[in-house]
């Protein structure tokens, strides 16, 4: 369910806007989406385990803050992150 240290290093170097950089609303949405792929999947197979759910939606919440966020300060960064993304907005 949660992502393993290689790819969390992988996204933050891909997203990332300078070496070092791993708060950015960038690398935090891209981790956040990872996991929520993850745990998507899970909830596939574990229709029933509602704790997980709820923490799906908490995190797409957080990520849909971080995004709102994003799009008010500089437009053109979001746009930018959702096409890499590949998230639908």
């Amino acid at each position: 369910m949660s992502i393993t240290a290689e790819r969390k290093q992988e996204l933050i170097g891909e997203f990332a806007k300078q070496d070092g950089d791993t708060g950015s609303p960038e690398v935090q949405v891209a981790i956040l989406s990872e996991r929520i792929r993850n745990l998507t999947d899970h909830l596939k197979t574990h229709k029933k385990d509602y704790h997980s759910r709820r923490g799906l939606l908490m995190m797409v919440g957080q990520r849909r803050r971080l995004l709102d966020y994003l799009k008010k300060k500089e437009a053109a960064r979001y746009e930018d992150l959702i096409k890499r993304l590949g998230l639908r907005r």
